[in-house]
């Protein structure tokens, strides 16, 4: 009799979670219908002892059910190498508490092989926005700064941008700026706290407000074939969800395609295996790595299963077993764009 695989999850807590529309829930029903054993961790059970990174793991049953979707067992504390797979899904901030969960995860990767999903030193080296520094054949003009006469430049140049802090979430904090803003100067203050924090500055890309800022999922490098266009309310500027932003589901295009090849097998390499990119206008603004989501919106217009794929993804490198990694830092080889 085969033994079934273990995947463990540490997430924020299930009972609070938006059960139509959370995309851990859509891999966890994925995985327990593939015949995995799942465990539930939050971070508060991850510890580290003598170099063995432990959980106080609770056996976890999930249902396709809105009014009770998961049942939870006695905890059990063991070595989290115990586990054939590790899911890393707690949304952020990501805050310090958050690099040193990273820390607990690589050690189990590296001491007792855990496959965790997605990469530990990916978590920490790719930072969602400066990340895409990366690949700037993919992406409109952008500035990195803490300094404010910088900032004021940068508009300056392009007349209309997007200003945003480097870890905010959700459409938090995001500001768009056109020359002769007056508000332009306080905005710079605030973000960068006169000076002492980077900000992160983009040309604005007019797109946004017909066609969305659409969220193309990546699967071990590979694109699911259809994008979430987050579409502003009225009123708005700001292409989130948790903004009040409209999901509409779209085939993927030829501009997709293409940023996806730029951009998947080099994160695929580095152990990140399910990946979302921010598009607006056919440039990236964001690569999202800590918990991308937009996986139960797709599968309800599309009548496709992404969580199933994300758990395939796992499953093949399980079989594989382990295998070089790339270092989270390297820089990908780029290529000239596609005429658009």
């Amino acid at each position: 009799m085969t033994t079934p695989k273990r995947l463990g999850v540490v997430m924020d807590p299930i009972a609070a979670i938006n059960y139509a529309k959370d995309s851990t829930l859509a891999m966890l029903l994925a995985a327990q219908q593939r015949g995995f054993e799942l465990a539930y961790l939050e971070q508060r059970d991850l510890s580290l002892r003598d170099g063995v990174a432990f959980g106080r793991r609770r056996p976890l049953t999930v249902r396709a059910d809105p009014a009770a979707w998961f049942t939870l067992g006695e905890p059990v504390v063991e070595p989290l190498g115990a586990l054939d797979c590790l899911l890393m899904r707690k949304d952020p901030p990501f805050d310090t508490e958050y690099i040193y969960t990273t820390y607990i995860l690589e050690r189990a990767e590296a001491a007792a092989g855990l496959l965790v999903v997605n990469r530990p030193q990916g978590l920490r080296d790719m930072n969602e926005k400066v990340y895409t520094a990366w690949f700037p054949q993919c992406c409109a003009p952008t500035l990195v700064a803490r300094d404010m006469g910088e900032l004021a430049a940068f508009l300056r140049e392009h007349r209309k941008i997007v200003v945003k802090p480097l870890y905010g979430m959700g459409g938090r904090s995001i500001f768009v700026l056109e020359k002769g803003d007056h508000n332009a100067q306080v905005v710079f203050e605030t973000l960068t706290d006169y000076g002492q924090r980077f900000a992160i500055a983009q040309r604005y890309i007019a797109d946004i407000a017909d066609t969305g800022d659409s969220r193309v999922l990546l699967i071990d490098g590979e694109p699911v074939p259809y994008a979430l266009a987050r579409i502003p309310a009225a009123g708005d500027h700001r292409g989130n969800l948790a903004a009040g932003a409209r999901g509409v589901g779209r085939p993927l295009n030829d501009r997709d395609r293409w940023l996806a090849g730029q951009i998947g097998p080099a994160l695929a390499a580095q152990g990140m295996v399910f990946v979302g990119l921010d598009v607006i206008g056919g440039f990236v603004t964001e690569i999202n790595v800590t918990s991308p989501t937009g996986i139960r919106e797709l599968d309800k217009q599309f009548g496709i299963h992404v969580g199933d794929l994300v758990v395939g993804a796992i499953e093949r490198r399980l079989q594989a077993g382990p295998r070089p990694q790339g270092r989270g830092g390297a820089a990908p080889a780029t290529a000239a764009t596609p005429a658009r």
